[in-house]
């Protein structure tokens, strides 16, 4: 998928919702463990319920990879299950060199047919380059995270410059993929760094978690971060599917998407008119 297919779907949906599919046994609704896969069951039912109102899906793979091989199972079935049309991600923070990466890119790319992948920079450039050999597909550079601990090393001044590490990752990453190949990762509650973040990477798409349940704004997101064709996916998980724990679970989920998109559609009208 490329940009300008995002873009268009932006467009037609007059939405940039990405439905985080984060599935907790503990958490889903109690009366879905009589399914026999209740992870499944669980994602089948908020993606009926969200499609009209999102345009991408992002399934965190702890949340299979931690049940085995029955979570990768469930995982298959949930990227079967989502229509072609919708850009999915892999929210799986790799990052390895050599053919360890080469390996991680095979398995998201060609054995679960993602369109993206969470990939962190830290080892550098040949940690990278092993997902960007894929025409088509995306690799989702972590920059600017939303946790407390993004502090301890993403801020601090490097090089000649002393800009931080952050801002460093934006600038050499240029250097390994071009704007169809690269996105990053910049947590809504960051916002405000989105305006320096955008004089660095004018053009590329931004993946924005934290609105939602982690306090982020998606107006000040709108604000600092949209571009001429948006550029932008914003994800929520939680505040969705998580909206009730209870059988109305998915119609819940709905509701929550839906105000997000309607949010959506007045942001695109007011900052790129």
């Amino acid at each position: 998928m490329t940009q300008t297919d995002l873009f268009r779907l932006i467009q037609q949906k007059q939405s940039f919702l990405c439905v985080g599919l984060d599935p907790d046994l503990a958490k889903i609704p109690r009366h879905l463990h009589r399914e026999e896969d209740p992870i499944f069951a669980f994602n089948r039912q908020i993606i009926d319920a969200t499609a009209d109102y999102c345009i991408a899906y992002k399934p965190n793979i702890a949340f299979y990879e931690s049940l085995g091989a029955r979570g990768w199972e469930s995982l298959r079935k949930t990227l079967d299950y989502i229509p072609n049309d919708f850009f999915t991600i892999a929210d799986a923070k790799r990052g390895d060199i050599g053919n360890t990466s080469l390996r991680y890119a095979h398995t998201f790319f060609e054995t679960y047919n993602f369109d993206s992948i969470t990939v962190a920079p830290y080892m550098g450039e040949d940690s990278v380059t092993p997902f960007l050999q894929y025409a088509g597909k995306w690799v989702i550079l972590l920059a600017l995270t939303s946790n407390k601990g993004s502090h301890d090393f993403q801020h601090l001044p490097v090089g000649e410059s002393q800009i931080p590490l952050y801002q460093q990752v934006l600038k050499t990453s240029q250097q390994w993929g071009s704007e169809e190949q690269l996105m990053y990762v910049v947590g809504a509650t960051q916002a405000k760094k989105l305006e320096e973040i955008r004089k660095i990477v004018p053009n590329h798409f931004l993946l924005v978690p934290g609105v939602g349940a982690q306090g982020g704004s998606l107006e000040e997101v709108a604000r600092y971060g949209m571009n001429d064709r948006c550029g932008l996916l914003v994800n929520s998980a939680r505040g969705i599917i998580y909206a009730s724990s209870g059988e109305d679970f998915a119609e819940q989920a709905g509701k929550a998407a839906q105000q997000l998109q309607q949010k959506m559609a007045q942001l695109l009208n007011h900052f790129r008119n």
